[in-house]
């Protein structure tokens, strides 16, 4: 009896500590786990490596949201398998730095990608140097995202740069943010956010972002796929997967975060849709 209870321990320990087992669930369809921070680019393309994953390859895919912060280092750690959401160069590249040697970069997503301050068309300002003089007309503030985003640092130093002193830059969310904006649309108020392309608010309003003469809030970026160390090894068709995904160009991105913005839809079922309308690019990502 002790001799047969020690055979089992035995198995389970070594089917505990084996990385690809552990991962397997009770069916034995592997899981991989997918950090986000809720932005909606990053909810678009997460939702739609995730439907890919497991309609065409077989896998449960957990998609965990993060904080900022915490994004990075849970793929550095080994605590997530893959993100799809990752702004280089100069977005995230302070936390990059910190751990470039513990993870893997899988290729760019999409390129054509930018930060900055925009206003609606009706506000005529073009520049962010005539922000501070129209601080009144902006009721004193910026409205920003969450306060840990690469972008809010950013646009933190680009304050300092113009030397704007009567706007403060007000943290909130992504969500907050289109609703502050819609709000202010509709009442043709004046209002200066936080944005970044590609992000559906651009194809639903008329909009414009401000010069930014100092180039305080970088150049033009891409978006790139990022790894676990080890992913290639314990799901090497995961792995190539995500290592193909990409959009041919930005206006695609753009055009499945709108339709998530829908009332009553969901982002799952438009990433499948998306895989619907564009199966020769699918075809693509599952090439090894």
């Amino acid at each position: 009896m002790a001799r047969s209870f020690l055979i089992v321990l035995l198995v389970l320990l070594m089917f505990g500590s084996c990385p690809t087992l552990a991962s397997a669930t009770g069916n034995g369809r592997k899981t991989l786990k997918i950090v986000y921070v809720d932005w909606d680019c990053a909810i678009a393309s997460s939702n739609l490596a995730k439907a890919v994953l497991e309609d065409k390859l077989g896998y449960r895919v957990e998609l965990v949201p993060v904080n900022h912060p915490t994004l990075w280092n849970r793929i550095a750690g080994g605590e997530a398998d893959a993100m799809v959401t990752a702004w280089l160069p100069d977005t995230h590249a302070d936390m990059y730095a910190k751990v470039k040697n513990q993870v893997e970069i899988l290729g760019k997503l999409v390129g054509g990608a930018r930060l900055g301050l925009a206003v609606p068309d009706y506000v005529p300002i073009r520049s962010i140097d005539e922000l501070d003089v129209n601080a009144d007309k902006f009721a004193g503030r910026i409205v920003g995202i969450d306060r840990d985003a690469g972008l809010m640092r950013l646009t933190t130093k680009a304050l300092k740069k113009y030397e704007i002193s009567h706007l403060q830059l007000a943290a909130g969310s992504s969500a907050s943010m289109t609703s502050s904006l819609a709000e202010a649309i509709r009442k043709q108020e004046w209002i200066v956010v936080t944005a970044w392309s590609p992000h559906w608010m651009f194809s639903r309003w008329p909009m414009h972002y401000l010069d930014d003469p100092l180039g305080s809030l970088g150049n033009e970026e891409s978006i790139f796929k990022v790894g676990r160390i080890g992913l290639k090894k314990d799901y090497p068709d995961a792995w190539a997967f995500l290592s193909n995904f990409h959009y041919d160009d930005a206006s695609q991105l753009q055009r499945l975060m709108d339709w998530n913005q829908q009332r009553g839809t969901d982002p799952v079922q438009n990433a499948r849709r998306f895989m619907r309308e564009n199966p020769q690019l699918v075809d693509s990502w599952l090439k090894k």
